[in-house]
């Protein structure tokens, strides 16, 4: 069978594939990790797509695959590409699903406003309360580390057309038709962008992983992988 590494997204968990891994576990080998900082991994001297990209290396070395497929859901798609990029011959063909890449120092200003972990805590305490059970009590420092994040992209956006010219992998670009992060706009000029892609919306969904149609992404990462 296959192999496929599925790549959670920003201040999120492997756990979270569980739906679809059991989809996918009948006709592929499906891999999934927590990157560093997440779900109670320890936190590495580095936090960021740089860091996360050398960790997704490190996974496929340490379980000996040869370019593996990789579904990356939001951030996950962006560390995919990221690695594609630095590293043409790792990778097998790629998926991705309501990744951010339109990044400026004013979009990340817009987006770090939701990772406010007081305002979270006031406003939204069942969130709170699963970010506390998935994250343990490192739960603020994740959001606060994730802002960080996303304002040095902001300052310097790591994925730019240069470096999508540079991928040789199919990849897949999706986005979820009801999400409110990702614009349609950047999603089609990364797609247009990259040299062997293809593109799909997802229907009834929205961007948090627990809001998609599963079933059905399940079923085009199967058609996209033939």
């Amino acid at each position: 069978m296959k192999n496929i590494i599925l790549l959670h997204g920003a201040i999120g968990a492997a756990s979270q594939f569980e739906p679809l891994k059991a989809l996918l576990k009948e006709k592929y080998n499906v891999f999934t990790f927590n990157f560093s900082g997440h779900d109670k991994t320890p936190f590495q001297t580095n936090f960021g797509i740089e860091q996360f990209a050398l960790e997704l290396e490190s996974f496929i070395a340490g379980h000996k695959l040869v370019q593996p497929a990789i579904f990356g859901y939001s951030m996950g798609g962006y560390v995919a590409l990221s690695l594609a990029h630095i590293k043409p011959d790792l990778l097998g063909s790629i998926i991705t699903l309501g990744t951010k890449w339109e990044w400026s120092p004013e979009i990340a200003q817009k987006e770090i406003q939701m990772l406010d972990a007081k305002t979270i805590a006031e406003k939204v305490p069942k969130y709170a309360d699963v970010l506390m059970t998935r994250h343990g009590n490192d739960w603020e420092k994740v959001l606060q580390k994730t802002a960080d994040m996303m304002l040095k992209l902001g300052d310097g956006n790591l994925l730019d057309e240069a470096a999508f010219s540079t991928i040789q992998q199919k990849v897949l670009i999706g986005l979820a038709d009801k999400d409110t992060m990702v614009t349609l706009n950047e999603t089609t000029k990364v797609f247009k962008q990259l040299k062997t892609a293809d593109m799909f919306m997802l229907p009834a969904s929205k961007h948090p992983l627990e809001m998609i149609n599963t079933p059905l992404l399940a079923a085009i990462i199967e058609n996209f992988l033939k």
